[in-house]
């Protein structure tokens, strides 16, 4: 006699249909560093969390209505910072491996709806002018209002056939654009590029090239590396320094470039999920995209509430693929030559 198999779910077999909501973790019961070390926020974030996630997480036709957004977010800050569903981790709020995965994934979609509100450019002119004053006083750049660059994150292969992930290290992952104001905050995030692009072939696609190519921000530029082309709203450095002021320049926009790469260092030291350190995202190209995202916008609410990236833990920068020069760059564009020349003569001679 064939015996029916019922695939149940392993918080109902616990709890039963009953409960609404299960109260598993109490978050009063538990001391800041205890959540820090566990979750890598604080209590007053992870309730700001709550506040601001709970309608989304709360919602009727989800599966793990049962869970309260508590829980949700509690368990997808565990994942989120450590990069791994630990058993120990489900224990400490009483959910199983599965109903993590599930929490992730709604925490994920509920952080990646509100990204357009908490990542973005300033709009009023007054900002933009602060954004000026702030990066002229890091290390005299003028007109500056961003800076760009790009960071590989390992995504597991979406299969055999498509290389279009394939990083020049011969791994996969995907390529992420992002922008940066002075305290590291992100004002533009495009997570979905594929790893086989290369840095400056990413952002010609990308829908920031296509706001500054019509003239968004005019009269100010973003500063990149020696992986893009030069532009008339993007800054790279010479490649070889011919005079002083030429020298002045690129020390400038090197050390004023260098606050990317820090707040690189920190996204990837607060959410291990990005750094590699305990494999690839184990997710299709566009969920793993989307939990990059939602990282983002942790980053942004985390410095809001005053987690600045210089005071924040870090290690080393996630290891990327060996970046290339491409020395022809300089010459494409005559009109964005001519203006960084007026640039260096004007302000670093």
């Amino acid at each position: 006699m064939a015996i029916p198999i019922t695939v149940l779910d392993c918080d109902l077999l616990l709890y039963g249909r009953g409960h609404r909501t299960l109260d598993r973790f109490k978050l009063d019961d538990m001391t800041d560093d205890y959540l820090m070390s566990m979750y890598g926020f604080p209590r007053q974030f992870i309730y700001y969390l709550v506040e601001l996630l709970g309608a989304s997480l709360s919602r009727p036709t989800q599966r793990s209505r049962a869970i309260s957004p508590e829980t949700q977010i509690l368990a997808a800050l565990g994942f989120y910072t450590s990069g791994s569903f630990q058993t120990r981790m489900g224990d400490a709020i009483g959910i199983s491996q599965a109903s993590m995965s599930r929490c992730v994934a709604n925490v994920t979609e509920a952080l990646v709806e509100r990204a357009s509100q908490i990542i973005r450019f300033p709009a009023d002119e007054a900002s933009i002018q602060a954004l000026k004053d702030e990066f002229y006083g890091l290390a005299g750049m003028p007109g500056v209002i961003g800076v760009v660059d790009c960071i590989h994150v390992a995504i597991k292969a979406p299969n055999a056939e498509d290389l279009s992930y394939v990083n020049r290290k011969g791994l996969h992952s995907l390529n992420c654009l992002m922008v940066c104001d002075i305290r590291g905050a992100l004002m533009t995030v495009e997570t979905n590029w594929p790893g086989s692009l290369q840095d400056y072939a990413v952002l010609q696609q990308s829908s920031l090239s296509s706001q500054f190519e019509a003239g968004m921000h005019k009269d100010s530029w973003l500063l990149g590396d020696s992986s893009f082309f030069l532009r008339a709203w993007l800054m790279t450095p010479l490649h070889i320094h011919e005079t002083p002021a030429e020298y002045r320049y690129n020390v400038a926009h090197s050390a004023t470039h260098s606050v990317i790469e820090k707040t690189f260092r920190t996204l990837c030291s607060r959410f291990r999920c990005l750094d590699g350190s305990k494999g690839a995202l184990q997710y299709s190209p566009e969920k793993s995209s989307h939990i990059i995202l939602a990282c983002c916008v942790l980053h942004n609410i985390s410095l809001e509430h005053g987690m600045d990236i210089w005071s924040s833990p870090m290690t080393g920068p996630m290891e990327q693929p060996p970046e290339e020069e491409y020395e022809h760059m300089e010459s494409l564009d005559l009109e964005a030559d001519r203006i960084r020349q007026e640039l260096i003569f004007t302000h670093f001679s």
